[in-house]
């Protein structure tokens, strides 16, 4: 799901943040073949450009948003309480079920594998019928599978519903960020994004800890029950305050309009590298997490279970970083913001090989931030480039984010019986060198472009952001 921080403080900021943060390394001198057009429905009074006159979307203060928000904030705890909810439980699933690490964390990689593969398709749904319904739909598949999961009698069955949890899973952020980037007022959408990536890390969170706790006391198929059981309180809340749309316009199923949707957004260069960069993101996360809990519960710390979950609660780095990414890269850019995310990423690494404990726990600390405020950054330019098709743009980020989660969750697990800590270490380096090498090419293609003739005051690149570029996409996406 897209984390994203917190409006800048003032106008130019919030609108530059989403736009300007990771520029495309080459551009073409034409913008890419929109896709057909889908069915447009009337369009509402009071939305921008109309005749209705001032913009009746949400913002903050407004009457809904607080409710909007606390609405998805659920969501977002609901469906990643779920979708990891047995990684701080993988040494136990290891021994209970008699497999090694690389066995196990096919748990988290088949959810998180699953929601990559459907997460296009639910988002085309949710072109149809709704991003409320879709969400909806998903999270009640979801928490049904989250409350047959503690009966698994073994790997390959745990796998397979692990698998589905995941495919039903990807209707949430699939819709999310479309339904935000509809109902939101541009301005605000940096905000409530944050407020929706909070939960999202909340939920990581909250989901790990309390299942490591209740793990060591009655084993981990209660751990993940008791997890089912208060996902379906958050998802049942969720459905009961989430406004109904007000923009949301539908569109068409048919797949051809779908297949031109997909490759106008492919044929976008920002969208590629934002893409990339987030699936890299996810790869180092993926993988620390999921093997720190075997490097933790063996010699020299060998902690108890409880203990191990309760490393998980460094997730909350996660969400204040998430809320500050917009002034991160209010001052520093979008492309400065990836550097200080990559930089901070990398540093945590590296100090995760020490032998201390207080320095392992400050490399996550370092490690979780990191991710966070790149991912904010990456996932929040998506929702704001796309100017059609907003769901399936999102969806091809969601779908490369959980393909980075599921490789790095197998990868770093590899890594680690092979070659320690340290294999675990390398995988994530050579991830966060990948960012850094697409960022780099952006910062030379931006050069290029101050080169060119500044478009005339008032024109439709509007003023320049802090990245030297229009707060207002060009044609095709174009920063």
């Amino acid at each position: 799901m897209s984390p994203a921080g917190t409006g800048a403080s003032t106008t130019v900021d919030a609108r530059t943040f989403v736009i300007s943060a990771v520029s495309p390394p080459v551009l073409p001198s034409s913008p890419p073949p929109s896709p057909p057009a889908a069915p447009v429905a009337p369009v509402a009074p009071g939305t921008p450009g109309t005749p209705g006159g001032a913009d009746a979307r949400l913002s903050p203060g407004g009457p809904g948003f607080r409710r909007m928000s606390f609405a998805l904030f659920l969501a977002g705890v609901a469906a990643f309480a779920l979708l990891y909810s047995t990684q701080a439980l993988l040494p136990l699933v290891s021994g209970d079920l008699g497999v090694s690490a690389g066995e196990a964390s096919w748990t988290v990689a088949a959810a998180t594998g699953g929601l990559a593969v459907f997460v296009l398709p639910m988002s085309a749904l949710s072109e149809r019928y709704g991003r409320r319904t879709v969400m909806t739909a998903s999270l009640a598949v979801a928490v049904t599978v989250g409350l047959l999961v503690p009966f698994a009698p073994s790997l390959g069955s745990l796998v397979a519903l692990r698998a589905l949890q995941g495919a039903a899973l990807a209707g949430v952020p699939a819709s999310a960020t479309a339904y935000l980037a509809e109902e939101v007022r541009p301005k605000a959408l940096v905000t409530a994004i944050g407020l929706f990536v909070a939960g999202n890390s909340v939920g990581g969170m909250s989901g790990r800890v309390i299942a490591g706790w209740v793990a060591q006391e009655w084993g981990w198929r209660i751990a993940v029950g008791v997890i089912g059981v208060l996902s379906v309180v958050c998802a049942v809340a969720f459905r009961l305050l989430l406004p109904a749309p007000k923009h949301f316009r539908p569109g068409s199923l048919r797949p051809r309009v779908l297949l031109g949707t997909v490759r106008g957004h492919l044929a976008n260069p920002l969208l590629r590298r934002l893409y990339a960069i987030g699936a890299l993101f996810m790869t180092v996360f993926g993988g620390v997490y999921t093997v720190i809990g075997y490097r933790l519960a063996e010699a020299p710390f060998s902690l108890p279970q409880g203990i191990v979950g309760s490393i998980f609660l460094v997730y909350l780095v996660g969400t204040v970083a998430a809320s500050a990414a917009g002034r991160l890269a209010g001052r520093l850019g979008r492309r400065g913001a990836l550097y200080a995310a990559g930089g901070t990423t990398a540093a945590g690494l590296l100090l995760s090989l020490a032998g201390s404990l207080p320095l392992i726990l400050l490399g996550l600390v370092l490690i979780t931030g990191g991710f966070f405020a790149g991912h904010a950054v990456a996932s929040a330019a998506v929702g704001r480039t796309a100017t059609q098709g907003r769901a399936q743009a999102s969806a091809l980020y969601q779908s490369a984010y959980y393909v980075g989660s599921s490789a790095g969750s197998t990868a770093g697990a590899l890594a680690f019986h092979s070659g320690g800590w340290s294999g675990t270490v390398g995988v994530g380096l050579v991830a966060v060198a990948g960012v850094v090498a697409i960022t780099v090419l952006g910062t030379r293609a931006a050069r290029v472009e101050r080169r060119r003739p500044a478009p005339a005051p008032g024109g439709p690149d509007g003023p320049d952001g802090p990245d030297g570029f229009g707060a207002v996409p060009r044609a095709g996406g174009r920063t």
